[in-house]
């Protein structure tokens, strides 16, 4: 979609975004709010003109209580410049959205956001305390308190996360920290098939092991990462998953220990657990990576963001295998795989219209499979236009 609007304003304050959204629904202006624009579902396209508002030069970190463990931000503060400020105190932002390097707190709250380490942390939800909002009409409301525990009344604070700014613009948010954990362990798994990582991932959990990642990676993936930056993942496994265990050194160690055990158990041709922070970091990059690899290898991408339940995760992707071969398009498998959050990417070309619309059917079976098995249609991206 290319969809321009009337006007730009990059507010400064909630007085200055009170003042725009008075006078835009005084007028019947369209107000579409914007971040970063990382954009994964088309939230922040103005479909209807009028105005963007766009919020990167609200961003301060306004206070971090280290007694209360908690922050208070501006909407535009980058996760990434959040979670620099937050290490020197010995603490973090669970929530850790891929986009991290780019994203903002008011798109994270928007959305929702999870990222690798919502399966054992959770999602944004868990971590807004209390918001500053502004109604279509101008009006602010204080929704939430300071308090970890808060029951008076409706959860207007809850309600607005996810809403994709069709309730409510937040303008400041006080937001729950944990402290950094002792030691990290990270993990790396490959398998002959999609669907033995699938189940090897539902032994670690069904065990008792709840890694504080689980992330998966399919053989197009491993091939492409390991041609650009060499990690050691073997070339011809179908699967890599990446574990990371966290809390005290003893207990975060024993898990990753015993995830070894579990996946060996479960048909692992290859595991090896990183022995410094350095080589951590190379797995996880090569993660990371895999969009970009993704969006280098053709014109377009169909970037889907479907959920299902942990145990249906290995009928899911032997389903997104077939579609595929059915309709002849290379679809690309990346996933949070501790929480059944799947990311198959479709490689297609709009300037292609044959290819385009088998990529498109190909996209709506996987939606409709996902469904069939008691899934979502979106995790974290959101619904925006493209849903």
């Amino acid at each position: 979609w290319k969809h321009t609007p009337d006007l730009v304003l990059f507010p400064r304050s909630t007085g200055h975004v009170v003042k725009i959204m008075k006078t835009a629904y005084r007028h019947g202006v369209p107000v579409t709010p914007r971040g970063a624009g990382t954009n994964q579902s088309g939230g922040s396209i103005p479909i209807r003109g009028g105005i963007v508002l766009c919020f990167s030069r609200m961003n301060r970190i306004l206070e971090i209580d280290r007694e209360n463990r908690t922050a208070l931000v501006e909407p535009g503060v980058v996760l990434q410049t959040l979670n620099l400020a937050l290490k020197e105190q010995g603490f973090y932002f669970p929530p850790d959205p891929q986009s991290f390097f780019a994203a903002t707190m008011g798109g994270i709250i928007a959305e929702n956001a999870g990222g690798p380490v919502c399966v054992k942390y959770g999602v944004t939800k868990q971590y807004i305390l209390s918001m500053t909002v502004v109604l279509a009409d101008g009006q602010m409301i204080q929704c939430g308190g300071h308090t970890m525990n808060n029951f008076c009344g409706y959860d207007l604070a809850t309600l607005m996360v996810g809403s994709e700014g069709t309730l409510g613009l937040v303008t400041r948010a006080r937001v729950r920290l944990l402290p950094l954990p002792e030691a990290r362990f990270t993990v790396a798994a490959a398998f002959k098939s999609v669907q033995a990582a699938g189940k090897a991932v539902h032994a670690v959990i069904s065990h008792g092991v709840i890694p504080a990642k689980s992330e998966l990676m399919d053989n197009w993936i491993i091939r492409k990462s390991e041609k650009l930056s060499p990690v050691g993942f073997p070339p011809e496994a179908e699967a890599v998953i990446l574990f990371e265990t966290d809390g005290t050194n003893e207990s975060a160690l024993l898990e990753a220990e015993t995830i070894e055990t579990l996946c060996r158990r479960c048909g692992a041709t290859w595991s090896h657990r990183a022995q410094t922070p350095e080589e951590a970091d190379k797995f996880w990059a090569a993660r990371r990576a895999g969009f970009a690899a993704a969006f280098s290898a053709a014109p377009n991408i169909l970037t889907e963001d479907i959920v299902v339940p942990l145990k249906e995760i290995p009928t899911l992707l032997a389903g997104i295998r077939e579609i595929s071969e059915k309709y002849g398009v290379v679809t690309v498998v990346l996933g949070h795989a501790g929480d059944g959050n799947m990311h198959p990417d479709i490689l297609t070309d709009r300037n292609n219209p044959e290819w385009f619309k088998r990529a498109e059917n190909a996209l709506e079976e996987i939606i409709d499979l996902a469904i069939r098995l008691d899934g979502v249609i979106s995790g974290e991206h959101g619904i925006g236009l493209e849903k």
